[in-house]
């Protein structure tokens, strides 16, 4: 085996150098040369004058092999360079400014409900107490809590989408009126 190696390791590692680089190239040669001795042990190689020819086959094939286990394991890996972005859970700085002016526009709304339709909403959405405990505590029916509630509840939309629209027209006029001190000079 030692004379073998000897004889066929200079081609061999000739041969995968130019194809594969340098990069484990003791392994590569070694790779080869165990699949060769495995095959003559196994007696694939029936005829000692086609040695040679079987061990350019081999050797021609581990490039291929080699490149294909390298795509396998790419699909498997996650590099640096695949994008990945690990987001701690905290909002941004703009994220929590929408959250703080959604809160604030929310409790200004609340606020424009009578003290008894607040009372309840707050209680069920933002406490989130049973309905018992509520009409118990505030003498209340079932039937006039869910009116008080769903009632309330209609009330709070209106209020939200006016005062959105209002938001928006603002926003709108404010463009508009922008826009107006732009006009072209040709016009």
């Amino acid at each position: 085996m030692e004379g073998l190696y000897a004889v066929l390791s200079k081609g061999i590692r000739f041969f995968l150098c130019r194809e594969l680089g340098t990069q484990d190239l003791d392994d590569r040669v070694r790779d080869v040369f165990i699949l060769i001795i495995q095959a003559i042990q196994r007696g694939a190689v029936r005829r000692p004058e086609c040695l040679m020819g079987f061990v350019w086959t081999v050797t021609r094939r581990q490039p291929a092999t080699y490149i294909g286990a390298r795509v396998f394991a790419r699909r498997f890996q996650a590099s640096a360079s695949d994008n990945i972005v690990l987001r701690d859970g905290a909002l941004d700085p703009e994220r929590q400014t929408i959250k703080r002016q959604d809160t604030e526009l929310a409790l200004r709304i609340l606020n424009g409900l009578s003290k008894r339709d607040r009372e309840v909403q707050v209680r069920f959405y933002l406490n989130e107490q049973a309905p018992e405990q509520i009409c118990r505590e505030m003498n209340l029916t079932a039937t006039q809590f869910r009116l008080t509630k769903s009632r309330a509840k209609a009330h709070f939309g209106e209020l939200g989408k006016a005062r959105v629209s209002r938001r928006v027209g603002f926003a709108a006029k404010s463009q508009q009126r922008h826009l107006s001190g732009l006009r072209p000079a040709c016009a």
